[in-house]
């Protein structure tokens, strides 16, 4: 009998080596993202618009349908507890509950968003395009949309609507909007690298699962993904066998234009929340 759990998160913000960390527990597997949520989304589309579906509906097997999706993709992994990591799951909070009856548990980590700016900027720097190989994911947005290839049109792609950062901050504050927090544990990524073990018993304890000695010093990221051949970026995921905090300082990577507008974005941070921060105010 496997037991699932969720992770989503702001990118940048630690997703992958919590995973890793995770993973040195022999009960747990907590793998690269997977396409079980577009997956899942992509069928009930499909139902839904099929007129032999609407002709004749029988929805509790399409619902069953839907839900073997999450199974089905962890039929080969035989470990009792699955963390499965997209970060689509905080946008789709009522799929956990709705299609597999568990309550949502949702690790987030999280970071402050110039940080996170200024990881993918260094990130694109240390990897340009050289003629040999795929254009950075950024890259091949901006070009498609004919937008000039700079730095400060890149951090904008990053943080509209439908970006990486855009989409999962969104989710996040809609969660706040609707009183459903409970279903979601927000992990700050400067306490992942400096109180990891702490920060990694509070993991255990809003999963209530038996918490776990983690190695520090001997990190793996076990399941890489296909990094330069579908990001355009070889060390997207790449993970440090001993934790560490390597970052530039905001001021030297981002714009003074880029960086006000990230002031004051960590709204989950305050007391007194206010919602109406945004990325795109």
């Amino acid at each position: 009998m496997k037991t699932f759990y969720f992770m989503a998160g702001l990118p940048r913000s630690g997703s992958t080596l919590l995973s890793s960390l995770l993973n040195q527990n022999p009960e747990i597997y907590s793998g690269p993202s997977s396409p079980v949520v577009p997956t899942m989304l992509a069928i009930e589309n499909s139902l839904s618009n099929d007129e032999l579906f609407l002709a004749y509906p029988k929805v509790q097997q399409g619902k069953e349908i839907i839900s073997s999706v999450l199974y089905n993709w962890y039929s080969d992994i035989e470990k009792p507890i699955i963390i499965d990591k997209n970060r689509s799951w905080i946008n789709r909070v009522h799929y956990i509950s709705g299609y597999f009856d568990i309550e949502p548990k949702i690790l987030f980590p999280v970071r402050s968003i110039d940080e996170i700016l200024t990881s993918f900027i260094t990130m694109h720097r240390r990897n340009p395009f050289n003629g040999n190989g795929k254009i950075s994911f950024m890259d091949e947005y901006l070009i498609k949309t004919n937008m000039e290839l700079n730095d400060d049109n890149r951090c904008e792609m990053l943080c509209n609507p439908n970006g990486i950062i855009g989409a999962s901050y969104a989710g996040l504050k809609q969660i706040f909007t609707e009183g459903k927090e409970k279903y979601v544990h927000i992990i700050e990524y400067d306490n992942l690298i400096n109180n990891t073990q702490e920060t990694l018993d509070k993991v255990y304890d809003f999963l209530e699962i038996s918490s776990y000695k983690h190695d520090f010093t001997k990190i793996e990221n076990k399941y890489r993904e296909k990094d330069k051949e579908v990001y355009g970026i070889p060390d997207m995921h790449h993970v440090r066998e001993k934790i560490s905090k390597v970052s530039l300082e905001t001021e030297t990577i981002l714009s003074k234009n880029m960086l006000l507008k990230c002031k004051n974005l960590e709204f989950w941070r305050n007391n007194e929340l206010d919602l109406n921060l945004g990325l795109n105010a």
